[in-house]
């Protein structure tokens, strides 16, 4: 006759508390195959196999729920489909953990000294700022229409010419140079600004082990200062105007935009452009509102929005042409190209996060929506642009 293991045994076999096997009791995952005659829980091999398969699939991740649903559906649940969104959770979590750790890093190089904890909430704010786009930018890049590097459309509308001077505001990783290093004329000298910390300390590196690549007498130089600073504006003033003057994807991370606008026109030479973007009011806002009174669904959403974009907008441009005698609009485009409706959903719910609770009390039907448009066209695509500003003097 089989001898039966008792909870303190089994947990023992395993490495596991008895604790433990008590709950997975309570949560139905781990039936006693037995009791004893003190009303003991007792377990036989069966038993012992099933818990080495919660061990196991609890270690990669798996919640005690869905462990459960395993058990229960061994046969007919798709154990691939499973893992691969297991991956997928673990994957997310891995990076939000990666994330926390250089934000961490960045807060302890940028105060050297003791820091207060109002600097570092600052800090931290400005870097998850910088990890958002980041990511918002990794996600365009897979769903882009076409197989322009959106770097290189961005560096193509500012017509560098050779001997041009060029002051990079808040460079971080440096794609706009990265992905035209080649391209960049002979003879341009860029200034780049940035803060320790940041992907900038990335981008020192690149230039170390590639200005060898560089066209003849082209230089590139960083400063690790902060670009609202008033000491850097003094050690700026003494060198000679610039010819582009970059700043790109800077505003959301300024205290006084226009604080930097008004700096900038001032180092900016006659014929000289001052780049910068934000406030897009993007063609998006037109796709979400169409297909969402195509559901007959309500798409005040998108409107809102977009009316929000327009007014800041218009006060962003008022701002500009206080400091610039034209301020040009360059629209570049973006369409993004979609082939599934959950990737759909979540780009939907993260465009407009106030209307998330609407969204999911739809779901069923946005869903259906997505999935249809996708079966019959093959992908849904997003036309769409984004706003960048030529400011010249």
């Amino acid at each position: 006759m089989e001898k039966k293991m008792t909870s303190g045994e089994i947990a023992k076999k395993t490495g596991v508390s008895q604790k433990a096997i008590r709950l997975y009791d309570e949560k139905g995952l781990l039936k006693p195959s037995d009791y004893s005659e003190g009303n003991y829980r007792l377990y036989d091999k069966e038993a012992l196999l099933v818990l080495e398969k919660i061990i196991a699939l609890k270690q990669i991740g798996f919640s005690l729920e869905e462990i459960r649903d395993s058990l229960t559906e061994d046969k007919s649940m798709n154990i691939v489909e499973s893992l691969n969104r297991q991956l997928e959770i673990m994957e997310a979590k891995k990076s939000e953990i990666e994330r926390t750790i250089t934000c961490i890093k960045t807060v302890l190089q940028r105060e050297k000294d003791e820091p207060d904890w109002d600097s570092v909430a600052d800090i931290v704010k400005m870097i998850q700022k910088d990890q958002g786009a980041d990511e918002r930018h990794f996600k365009a890049l897979k769903h882009t229409a076409d197989e322009i590097d959106w770097y290189v459309k961005i560096y193509n509308t500012l017509g560098f010419k050779e001997d041009s001077r060029v002051l990079d505001l808040g460079c971080g990783f440096a794609k706009l140079w990265r992905n035209n290093w080649k391209d960049i004329p002979k003879s341009v000298t860029i200034d780049a600004y940035d803060l320790r910390g940041s992907w900038a300390d990335n981008f020192e590196e690149f230039v170390s082990e590639n200005k060898g690549d560089l066209t003849e007498e082209t230089e590139i130089s960083l400063y690790f200062e902060d670009v609202e600073a008033e000491k850097t504006w003094e050690s700026l003033s003494g060198k000679e105007p610039y010819d582009y003057i970059i700043a790109h994807y800077l505003f959301d991370f300024l205290k006084d935009i226009e604080k930097l606008a008004e700096r900038a026109s001032k180092k900016l030479a006659a014929g000289g452009i001052f780049s910068c973007n934000g406030c897009d009011v993007s063609s998006e806002h037109v796709f979400w509102k169409e297909a969402f009174d195509e559901m007959k669904l309500d798409s005040s959403f998108a409107v809102q929005k977009k009316e929000r974009m327009q007014t800041r907008q218009d006060e962003l441009v008022q701002m500009l042409e206080k400091y610039f005698d034209n301020v040009e609009n360059i629209k570049i485009p973006c369409d993004m190209r979609y082939e599934s409706a959950d990737e759909l959903f979540d780009v939907l719910c993260e465009k407009y996060t106030d209307a998330k609770k609407y969204f999911a009390d739809h779901e069923k039907l946005i869903m259906a929506y997505f999935k249809e448009k996708i079966s019959t066209q093959g992908a849904i695509i997003i036309q769409s642009s984004s706003d960048f500003w030529h400011c010249h003097k």
